[in-house]
């Protein structure tokens, strides 16, 4: 959070806004602020809440969904179950005919034992005066959950009941860490949210397109037949998302193209999308699977847990807390944020050179390998928080791809261009925002549809 000088705020003062003098305002904290004409709510003003539950925190973000989907309000409450809990989010507080958008906290020191309690004060929140991006729970036409495991039971977003519950409590076991909280959520928002459709969108749905060729492992089929062990792959609302926006930049119906889509971040997973569909990922039954990331292996021989048990005395939860917790870049350097590893690696540490290396080789062989699934490429995209802001990994990864027909414009890609192409280039590099988000308010209203009489009047209205 960026900290301003008093200089700066006396500048800012002609924009300050009503809510300032108010306890949970953080401004002028957040220098940052936006105004412009109140924008319109649609015809039907059609409200969508869309809640990303984790295990101590829960992201949330309020649409106006018929209008361009325009955010009202957005935030996240923190250390769920622990202390120093707080909630921050920002809301547009309508003022006359414009908006001022507001920077906010609950006050320190918030009881949040639960997620039960986190979506009691969300509701509170929403509803409050000072937010006034509600006068209503009941404006709101439907909630959107993002759930991370879906196994082979859901390959497109569900309209939640007592069924999905339990096919998501089914997929604990493939997601341990990620479903619960999941969960703990849904369950929260029904209690507080009584009446409203609730919709689940899984991660995994978009990689239930893949082959049998592509999400069978080379082991006893019978562990996948009775265990359900098999490649799932992860980040599906993100890869869905920029493809469907690399064919729009392409000026190609999506069916007709064949795109690599980078998801960078401190999670990473590539995609090969053909024809709109994912036909391979890069992760596998778990997020562990594929390139190296910041703390997490990716690939690697599979004898090595069985050696560090066998070899090493090492128990299954050490393996596993070394394989997702003390790998990747930091197991190489000692670093897991990659601006980290390259200030080091600028100042002549070789670890950190390495391990700068390592990540680009394993994504650049990734995109090699997917280009030949797919029998060709029209565009890679590079997305999440690596791949939209890192221009200098960006030209590490693609240096060598030129025998593809990718080449990149140096000075598009030091600005972060859209289109980063170099004017030589057969193949298109598209630097694409990711908005998971969207995704989930647009599968949210298509299944709310069908359960809400309300949205199927607003739809034909």
């Amino acid at each position: 959070m960026t900290n301003t000088s008093s200089d700066d705020t006396k500048k800012d003062d002609s924009s300050k806004p009503s809510c300032a003098q108010s306890s949970t305002c953080i401004w002028p904290e957040k220098h940052r602020r936006e105004t412009g004409q109140w924008p319109r709510a649609g015809k039907t003003g059609t409200k969508v809440l869309v809640l990303n539950s984790g295990s101590s925190s829960i992201k949330f973000k309020l649409f106006d969904a018929d209008g361009g989907q325009e955010v009202r309000a957005n935030g996240m409450a923190e250390r769920i179950g622990l202390k120093g809990a707080t909630i921050r989010y920002c809301c547009r507080v309508k003022e006359g005919g414009e908006y001022t958008t507001c920077y906010m906290r609950t006050p320190e020191n918030v009881d949040v034992p639960d997620h039960r309690i986190a979506i009691q004060l969300i509701c509170q929140i929403l509803l409050g005066e000072e937010s006034g991006v509600l006068e209503d729970a009941s404006e709101l036409a439907a909630i959107g959950h993002r759930v991370v495991h879906g196994g082979e039971r859901f390959s497109e977003a569900v309209v939640i009941d007592e069924d999905v519950l339990e096919g998501i409590r089914d997929c604990v076991r493939l997601a341990p860490l990620h479903n619960p909280p999941a969960l703990a959520g849904i369950e929260a928002a029904q209690e507080h949210f009584a009446g409203i459709p609730q919709v689940a969108a899984f991660d995994t749905a978009f990689h239930q397109t893949m082959p049998p060729k592509a999400y069978l492992y080379g082991i006893p089929r019978k562990l996948y037949d009775e265990y359900g062990i098999r490649k799932y792959g992860f980040h599906g609302l993100s890869h869905q998302y920029v493809s469907k926006k690399a064919a729009e930049f392409l000026g190609k119906p999506i069916e007709d193209t064949r795109i690599i889509t980078c998801h960078l971040g401190n999670g990473c997973s590539i995609t090969a999308v053909q024809g709109g569909k994912s036909i391979d990922t890069s992760m596998g039954v778990t997020p562990l699977a594929g390139v190296m990331m910041g703390t997490r292996s990716g690939d690697l021989d599979p004898y090595i847990p069985l050696f560090m048990i066998k070899e090493l005395g090492m128990s299954v939860d050490g393996v596993e807390h070394t394989l997702n917790r003390e790998s990747g870049l930091m197991g190489i350097c000692n670093h897991a944020d990659l601006r980290d590893v390259e200030d080091l690696s600028a100042q002549g540490d070789s670890a950190a050179a390495l391990a700068l290396d390592m990540f680009a080789y394993r994504v650049a062989r990734y995109i090699g390998q997917y280009a030949m699934v797919l029998g060709g490429v029209d565009a890679v995209v590079f997305t999440a928080g690596i791949g939209e802001n890192n221009s200098v990994m960006r030209g590490r990864i693609l240096k060598d791809a030129g025998y593809l027909g990718i080449a990149i414009d140096e000075t598009l890609n030091a600005q972060h261009a859209v289109d980063i192409s170099a004017a030589s280039a057969s193949v298109r590099t598209f630097v694409i925002p990711t908005n998971e988000e969207a995704v989930i308010v647009e599968e949210t209203l298509r299944k709310a549809r069908d359960v809400s009489p309300r949205l199927r009047q607003t739809a034909t209205a």
